[in-house]
C-alpha cells in the first residue's frame, strides 16, 4: 500500500519531470504560440510542484483506508505500467513531428488529471481538496489547449 506521503512524491516528479519537457521542448519549437504555449505549460508545473511540496509538509505517513490503499496502489500501478507519465523517455524537443509532440503532451496531461482524481480520495482535508481540485482542472485546461493546437493541424516545428 502507497502512503498519501509517496502519492505527493510521485505527483511532485510528474510535475517536474513536464516542467523540464514543456521548458526543453519551448526552446526547440519556432512557432511562437507554441513557444509560449510551452512556457505557459512548464510554469504551471512549477506552480503544481510548490504546491504538492507544502501538502507533503503538512500530512503524516498516517494510515489509509485499506480498501482505498489497494484501489489507489492498482491504479498508480495502471498508471506507471503503462509508463504513460514518462515524458522523459519521449523528449519531446528531439521530435520533428509537432503532431506527434502535442499527442504526447496531451496523453500526458490527461493521464494526470486521471492519477490527480485518484489521489484524491487519499486526502482527507477540505483545503487540501479544493486545491487539488483546482490543480486537476488546469491540468484538463492544458490539455484542452494542447487539443485545440493538435487540431490546428500544425505541420513541422
Amino acid at each position: 500500500m502507497f502512503t498519501t506521503t509517496e502519492i505527493i512524491e510521485f505527483a511532485i516528479r510528474i510535475e517536474e519531470n513536464g516542467e523540464k519537457v514543456y521548458r526543453d521542448a519551448s526552446e526547440k519549437v519556432s512557432d511562437p504560440s507554441l513557444v509560449s504555449l510551452f512556457k505557459w505549460l512548464a510554469d504551471e508545473e512549477t506552480e503544481h510542484v510548490r504546491w504538492f511540496s507544502d501538502l507533503k509538509g503538512t500530512v503524516g505517513d498516517g494510515s489509509v483506508d485499506p480498501q482505498v490503499g489497494e484501489m489507489g496502489q492498482s491504479l498508480l500501478l495502471g498508471i506507471v505500467g503503462d509508463q504513460t507519465f514518462s515524458l522523459k523517455e519521449r523528449d519531446l524537443s528531439t521530435l520533428d513531428d509537432l503532431k506527434e509532440v502535442l499527442k504526447i503532451a496531451l496523453d500526458f496531461e490527461k493521464d494526470t488529471v486521471i492519477f490527480y482524481e485518484m489521489m484524491a480520495s487519499f486526502l482527507q482535508e477540505d483545503a487540501a481538496l479544493a486545491k487539488l481540485t483546482q490543480i486537476i482542472r488546469e491540468e484538463s485546461r492544458h490539455a484542452d489547449i494542447l487539443s485545440e493546437f493538435l487540431h490546428k493541424g500544425l505541420g513541422k516545428k
